[in-house]
């Protein structure tokens, strides 16, 4: 699904991704994980061709996204912070993304479930942080796209909203999709996640489950597992 070879990408004098190899196959939640700086925003953003990285190249079903495009029609996004035009109303917002992709969605659906009937005809700039999230994953999740790439999905939901995103992200899974997810929430990333990419300082330092990680690690737990790695390369 996404091919990764010796991707390389320095801003000034800062190497943020330095040789990264990644297979992630078809099918499947990838949840990539790593401390702040680590590189897992730029790799994203590298596969969505946002970054141009230095060296290296990317495939994105079996095909180089270099000089192409039309790959993103197949990808579905959620970014970390929703940054949606405040004077614009919810149900304009949908209509415009829904007019700019040009293929059938799932809004109503998705619209009901978190339950965002009453919130269609007020103004962007009006809502919660945590609305603007369900915002964001309604559109993300509209398309019928093979890949799916969530950055931060759970920021600032609600209880309920994140048992509803969970259940929607096992549900993609279940058609055979491929997720890719970057989380600060280990508890989520633990539940949800079938393999994990621990990204530092620019470098893949683990790639496989997490019970693999435990071993790997030799601790008891998820969280101590990620402390360890941590400690141990800032000691």
């Amino acid at each position: 699904m996404v091919s990764i070879q010796n991707l390389h990408k320095q801003f000034g004098k800062n190497i943020v991704l330095n040789g990264v190899n990644l297979e992630i196959k078809e099918g499947g939640i990838f949840a990539v994980l790593g401390p702040n700086g680590s590189g897992k925003t730029t790799m994203i953003k590298s596969i969505l061709g946002m970054v141009i990285p230095n060296k290296g190249t990317i495939s994105v079903l079996g095909k180089s996204i270099k000089k192409s495009c039309a790959y993103r029609n197949k990808i579905d996004y959620l970014p970390q912070i929703a940054n949606f035009p405040s004077n614009l109303k919810v149900n304009e917002l949908i209509t415009m993304i829904k007019d700019l992709r040009g293929k059938a969605t799932n809004d109503e659906a998705l619209i009901k479930m978190f339950k965002l009937e009453s919130f269609l005809d007020k103004k962007l700039g009006n809502l919660s942080g945590g609305t603007k999230q369900k915002v964001n994953i309604v559109l993300a999740f509209m398309f019928d796209s093979p890949l799916i790439i969530l950055d931060e999905p759970t920021s600032g939901l609600d209880p309920i909203s994140l048992i509803r995103l969970k259940d929607l992200i096992q549900a993609e899974k279940a058609k055979g999709k491929t997720i890719l997810i970057t989380s600060h929430i280990m508890s989520f990333v633990e539940e949800v996640s079938d393999e994990i990419v621990f990204l530092l300082e620019g470098e893949i330092y683990f790639k496989g489950t997490i019970n693999e990680l435990k071993t790997k690690t030799n601790q008891p737990d998820f969280e101590r597992a990620i402390a360890s790695i941590l400690t141990e390369n800032h000691a």
